[in-house]
């Protein structure tokens, strides 16, 4: 198991041991929170971090080895490439495909069943059954990923494999648990739904079981949950890459200042490989089977981080009108980078964003202070 934890008690803990000198005798004072910070590298293909609050290190650890526990099964339960004893998988249902349905756990049935009210929703841009065209471009991916003379795909192959991604393949059978594709060439791909739909569960099942104030990164998917516990601000502040920047510059267009709430990117600055000195990124347009060109970046703001995550790939694909026709059906706020660097957003995003709106997770308290002579 690969991860590094670093604890750190915030300033409001500090306070509150110097303060307890002056306690009334016999008095219990109120348990005071600390923040935590833990990262783990062996999941989704990406860092995930988790920034949490709890009365004592040892409750942080708790949930945060349940939370790893948690991330390493639906890493394995949605993987496409590796096979796990004792577990169906995606890739079980895939090399089953055309042989016979497979038997899979729960979530995965729940998940899948929402991907193909997801795909009639979108018009076809977030389509799992893409594996077929998307295992192309992955292996194109990672031949050429790191060099400057990377190839395309022939259109040929892709239009071959394109063949084998109608929706109306899989047979999804709740009662008997099962899942089954009847094409033989046809593969599932969670890659636009997996990691967000894996983020909510854990973020409830967390929240459920005591741990109330948190943050959980994954790549570019945020959910957090609840205000910083210790009062230092009123809301979580989460920033929105810039995608003319490096990933290693931290540089933000823009901050999303809020509770309870996700916030998920898809970028072209993520996961791509150099044509000609051009990017190419793997969000694949299912119409063109070429990644899609319209936005160089698109986030999604609204409660559900599974929701966020469809979301955010069938925006940066559909053109803006239909994207937010489409955003809007489901309560979601927008932000469009196109990429000369066109900002576009949506009203109700407006009030949530630091720069653009004014928002603050400054306390009522500290502002007040910063106001005094």
């Amino acid at each position: 198991m690969t991860f590094k934890t670093v604890r750190e008690f915030t300033a409001a803990a500090l306070a509150s041991i110097l303060l307890l000198t002056g306690c009334i005798a016999g008095s219990e004072p109120e348990p005071e929170w600390s923040r935590y910070r833990i990262s783990y590298m062996d999941t989704f293909d990406t860092i995930v971090q988790n920034v949490g609050y709890t009365h004592t290190g040892e409750d942080f650890d708790r949930y945060s080895e349940e939370m790893h526990e948690l991330l390493l099964y639906y890493n394995q339960l949605f993987d496409r490439y590796n096979s796990y004893e004792g577990m169906n998988n995606v890739k079980t249902i895939n090399d089953n495909a055309g042989i016979a349905p497979v038997k899979v756990d729960e979530p995965l049935i729940d998940l899948l069943e929402q991907c193909v009210e997801w795909e009639e929703q979108s018009q076809g841009a977030v389509n799992v059954c893409m594996g077929s065209v998307l295992e192309i471009w992955h292996e194109y991916r990672e031949r050429y990923i790191g060099t400057e003379n990377g190839e395309l795909p022939p259109m040929e192959e892709l239009e071959a494999a394109a063949q084998h991604t109608d929706i109306n393949s899989l047979v999804i059978d709740r009662e008997a648990g099962t899942v089954y594709l009847t094409d033989p060439e046809a593969s599932l791909d969670l890659g636009a739904v997996a990691k967000g739909y894996a983020t909510e569960q854990i973020a409830q099942k967390l929240y459920a079981d005591g741990f109330t104030s948190f943050a959980m990164s994954s790549g570019g998917n945020v959910r957090v949950m609840d205000a910083p516990a210790d009062g230092s601000k009123t809301a979580w502040v989460i920033g929105i890459q810039d995608p003319s920047a490096s990933m290693e510059s931290g540089d933000y267009v823009d901050s999303v200042i809020a509770n309870n709430i996700s916030v998920v990117t898809s970028g072209d600055y993520q996961r791509y490989y150099m044509v000609d000195g051009v990017k190419v990124h793997h969000i694949i347009d299912g119409e063109t089977l070429m990644p899609a060109d319209r936005f160089s970046s698109v986030t999604i703001v609204c409660e559900d981080s599974g929701l966020a995550d469809m979301l955010s790939t069938a925006l940066f694909i559909l053109p803006m009108e239909e994207g937010k026709a489409l955003a809007e059906q489901h309560g979601a706020e927008v932000m469009w980078i196109e990429p000369d660097g066109t900002v576009t957003c949506t009203d109700g995003l407006i009030p949530l964003l630091k720069e653009r709106g004014g928002a603050t997770s400054v306390p009522p308290s500290a502002q007040e202070e910063s106001g005094k002579e």
